[in-house]
This record gives C-alpha cells, sequence and structure tokens, in this order.
C-alpha cells in the first residue's frame, strides 16, 4: 500500500482551515501543524500510486489556502 508525506505551505494565517480540511480526506493518516519551513506535516497512504497521486494532486493542492508542497514517497515501513 503506496505512502506519503507531503509537506505543505499555505497562506499565512491558513494553518487550522488547512487542518481541518485535511483531516476530512479519507486517505490523510495524520496530519500536523508544524513550525519552520513547512506549515504542515501529513502522512498519506493509498491503495494504489494512482489514488496517492490523486490525493496529493487533487485533494491537498486543491485546499485554496494552499501555496505549495512537496511530496516524499515512503519506500519501506
Amino acid at each position: 500500500m503506496p505512502g506519503a508525506f507531503v509537506l505543505i505551505n499555505v497562506v499565512a494565517g491558513g494553518e487550522d482551515a488547512a487542518l481541518k480540511q485535511l483531516k476530512e480526506v479519507a486517505t490523510v493518516e495524520e496530519a500536523y501543524i508544524s513550525y519552520g519551513v513547512y506549515d504542515l506535516i501529513v502522512k498519506i497512504r493509498a491503495d494504489t500510486m494512482d489514488g496517492l497521486k490523486d490525493t496529493v494532486t487533487h485533494r491537498i493542492r486543491g485546499i485554496d489556502v494552499v501555496r505549495s508542497s512537496l511530496t516524499l514517497i515512503l519506500i519501506e515501513e
């Protein structure tokens, strides 16, 4: 089952709104606000790589306060 960590930057003050929306996405296992270079860290898991791609491309990047993201695909657990 493919997984990834997604590091997200949002517009100023958009952390809470983004976190709320991220927690509603079925493929999101964990989501946290962070301090530093990235505003949020999210762990996602999907049944297929296409499902993972869809989550990042449409569900995460589709959130209006998201400015950018960096996806780290997991190889092993």
